[in-house]
């Protein structure tokens, strides 16, 4: 295999997942299964074959394709049969791959060729969007920009764009399908759509109601993407360690099989959600793979390093991580597109209905075809260095419970993820808010912060959701969280009567002007808490205002800070979710 081949490969892991899955499937039946070694010799040979023609009836100028060219290229590559089953599918799409980067190869009177191998590989890959941002980066400028007039020629074949955070070139023609994911996302049952908003010379995305509602009406319920617990309510033991519900020690039932990571719930139906969602794969020593997909056998050797990966990385998650909750939520994040991608092949081999959705679900988007990475690609995040040791420590869990699996978080993609969940998370809280929550020995702006109206110390665990994240904050809010089924279900309720087209926005940080403290020190404390989570200015109505009342400039308050934010308008202009 070509160390290009090997390239999208291993890409291909770490942007969409499944390919984790076809290649565990894939290598065990190429090593055990003669039939199948057979069927990949003679691909390889009508592959070879086919390149060889291709060779031989090429004009020496079609290296300029026309449109007409195309459209007739592209019928006979519809007319081919396509593979059904996934083990067919695997050795098409990779032998199509490789024919691709061969043609590709030979100069510019082979890229129409080689642009119809990665077509046909697109064809049956199951996230066309995610291997289409692999092709971006891998597969020649020319051959690429074929692919794309062929995707756009196709109307059979709907590809939503990925988001612009990961394509580099800004004129690139993918970009033009930004919009679509937006018109199933969200769900039009929330009542809610995503817009963009221009904030003086700044475009964002904004969440938008497309009804009328009155104060205190709630306007939409949602379940998080991950969630997880103060390390300090984990470690007691009070609190569900999946939907994050408080509970009595004669309600928990826990969780035998994690001594290196101890967790309780207050349900079956709780337990079995952790288990098939990520805690089997970052904390137990059960097998990684679903019983429906063969694998080598389990060594005693093997076992042994996969628990001494989990102690330590649970012992760092206790006493290092210094009760920050990102590392953690990142962990479980990674784990359960990796379980999500089994469960669909799983699903794709039996030709059964899937089971993946539940009440307990993320929300998805309007018929369900995007992937997790889908929904987290587009959100908002801030620059950040990971914590010494915690990339090295979460991989070694990955890459013991299934070799390779360490691909899917590389320094770029953990530093990006852990941006995400610090910008994104919400604190949970019940009724007032807890006391009594251990300080941190944290510098004022390395503290974990969460969106929490009642202020971080008040919450009892963290939270990530799809729609949420989309709320703007506002020192002076339209909209308000409340966790009033005692889980971590964030229910989004109005604080006043507002009109469908209004832009809802929460309070990301205690916005109440506290006893004995000056509407100037209410001011200061607020912007500042915002400049060292969030890293902006705050811009709202209300800051607008009392600054032009109390004679003080915009960054009034935020110099302390400023000096974790580096380029505002460079932030704010480029990391907003597209």
């Amino acid at each position: 295999m070509s160390s290009r081949t090997t390239s999208v490969l291993t890409f291909a892991g770490i942007a969409a997942l499944s390919v984790v899955a076809y290649a565990v499937y894939f290598d065990y039946k190429r090593r055990n299964d003669v039939d199948f070694r057979k069927k990949l010799k003679k691909d390889k040979k009508r592959v070879d074959k086919s390149i060889a023609s291709s060779k031989a009836s090429l004009p020496p100028d079609s290296g300029v394709v026309g449109t007409e060219e195309l459209r007739e290229a592209l019928e006979q590559v519809k007319a081919e049969q396509v593979p059904v089953s996934p083990e067919q599918k695997e050795a098409y799409f990779m032998t199509q791959v490789s024919a691709g980067e061969q043609l590709a190869l030979q100069g510019p009177m082979f890229y129409l060729p080689a642009a119809l191998s990665f077509y046909r590989a697109l064809r049956v890959y199951p996230s066309p969007v995610e291997l289409m941002m692999i092709y971006q980066k891998t597969v020649p400028e020319p051959v690429f920009k074929l692919v794309i007039e062929l995707t756009n020629l196709d109307v059979s074949m709907s590809i939503p764009k990925p988001s612009m955070d990961d394509l580099d070139d800004e004129t690139s023609p993918v970009k033009d399908r930004v919009e679509g994911y937006y018109v199933k996302f969200p769900p039009k049952a929330f009542g809610v759509k995503v817009e963009t908003r221009k904030t003086g010379k700044i475009s964002k995305k904004a969440l938008v109601l497309t009804k009328d509602v009155k104060a205190g009406e709630v306007i939409y319920k949602e379940y998080p993407i991950v969630a997880a617990l103060d390390s300090d309510l984990q470690a007691a033991g009070t609190h569900c360690s999946y939907c994050l519900r408080s509970l009595e020690p004669s309600m928990s039932i826990k969780s035998p099989e994690s001594p290196a990571f101890e967790t309780v719930y207050c349900s079956a139906a709780c337990q079995s959600s952790a288990k098939s969602q990520h805690h089997s794969l970052l904390f137990t020593l059960e097998r990684p793979l679903p019983q429906e997909i063969p694998s080598e056998p389990i060594t005693s050797e093997k076992l042994d390093e996969r628990r001494k990966a989990q102690a330590q990385f649970a012992t760092y998650l206790k006493t290092e991580a210094n009760g920050h909750a990102a590392p953690l939520l990142v962990a479980r994040f990674i784990a359960r597109q990796v379980n999500s991608e089994l469960s669909k092949l799983i699903t794709q081999t039996a030709n059964a209905p899937s089971t993946t959705s539940g009440e307990t679900d993320y929300t998805d988007a309007d018929g369900g075809e995007y992937l997790l990475a889908d929904h987290f690609e587009r959100l908002r995040y801030v620059d950040m260095t990971p914590p010494k040791d915690s990339l090295k420590l979460l991989t070694a869990v990955l890459d013991s419970a299934m070799p390779g699996l360490d691909a899917l978080a590389t320094e770029e993609r953990y530093a990006t993820l852990l941006g995400k969940m610090a910008f994104n998370a919400y604190g949970v809280f019940y009724d007032g808010g807890r006391d009594g929550k251990p300080a941190t020995n944290d510098r004022p702006e390395d503290t974990e912060r969460t969106r929490t109206p009642l202020g971080t110390s008040s919450q009892i665990g963290s939270a990530v959701y799809t729609v949420s994240s989309y709320l703007a904050h506002s020192c002076q809010p339209t909209v308000r969280p409340s966790f009033d089924a005692g889980t971590s279900q964030l229910h989004l309720i109005a604080l006043r009567d507002l009109k469908a087209g209004e832009e809802l926005t929460v309070s990301y940080v205690d916005t109440t002007q506290h006893e004995g403290e000056s509407v100037v020190d209410c001011r200061r404390r607020r912007r500042m808490e915002l400049a060292r989570g969030w890293k902006f200015a705050c811009p709202c109505e209300r800051c607008e205002r009392e600054g032009k009342e109390l004679g003080v400039s915009s960054d009034e308050g935020v110099q302390d800070a400023s000096k974790l934010e580096k380029s505002l308008e460079r932030f704010e202009a480029n990391e907003g979710p597209l």
